[in-house]
């Protein structure tokens, strides 16, 4: 397993600064799944949202939809509505179980973090042209001290690090399709967006926007 890990990273990439210290944890691997890979992950997803359709969910309080459109992988389902945030056993719209999650994330899951225990739930996202994700902290997990993994497919985003407030500086860094990103230890605890999506960046998707999958342990904080 190769790729970018924590310390100062030089790079050519124009929206990130050179010498740039990454939080500690923070690990992305760069073509980490290959186009087949990619394509058979593609066909889980496809087959995952016939039962469990995306939808659009709304923010606590004022009910303003978000950009992104949602589903889930696994027993649990991170879920967000007028009434707060929450994982819940069954899809909002539909009423059902969340399709299992596929072997192969599962695999990448053990790959590339230290954790005993596997992922309650896995995100399906998906970006238009115009979706956006603010700054934020994943902070509704009992495992707070377990990592986050995320894979990305189709369109490259402009992907956001910063640190443990929400003021602190930020770093950008583009995602491919098949790129996989690593938030443990210190980067656990970090704000981090997706602040645009390139259109036409690739073929994965016929319709052209971005997936991304994002595996998180809910339960147990050891």
């Amino acid at each position: 397993m190769t790729g970018i890990g924590t310390g100062s990273i030089h790079s050519h990439n124009p929206f990130m600064r050179s010498e740039f210290q990454f939080p500690s944890g923070f690990l992305l691997l760069p073509e980490y799944f290959s186009r087949q890979a990619q394509e058979n992950l593609l066909h889980l997803v496809r087959k995952a949202v016939q039962s469990a359709p995306l939808y659009r969910p709304v923010m606590p309080r004022t009910g303003k939809p978000l950009s992104v459109r949602m589903s889930n992988f696994g027993p649990l389902g991170w879920i967000t509505s007028k009434e707060g945030y929450r994982y819940g056993l069954h899809h909002p719209v539909t009423n059902k179980p969340w399709p299992p999650l596929p072997a192969c994330l599962a695999a990448l899951w053990q790959d590339v973090t230290n954790w005993p225990d596997l992922p309650e739930a896995c995100l399906i996202n998906y970006y238009d042209e115009k979706a956006r994700l603010g700054l934020h902290v994943d902070a509704d997990e009992n495992a707070a001290k377990a990592p986050i993994v995320s894979v990305s497919l189709g369109d490259q985003a402009l992907f956001r690090l910063g640190g443990p407030r929400r003021n602190d500086p930020t770093r950008s860094l583009r995602l491919s399709s098949g790129d996989v990103v690593v938030l443990g230890g210190a980067a656990r605890h970090c704000y981090h967006g997706v602040d645009r999506i390139y259109p036409n960046t690739s073929t994965l998707l016929p319709k052209g926007g971005r997936i991304n999958l994002t595996m998180r342990v809910v339960g147990r904080n050891t």
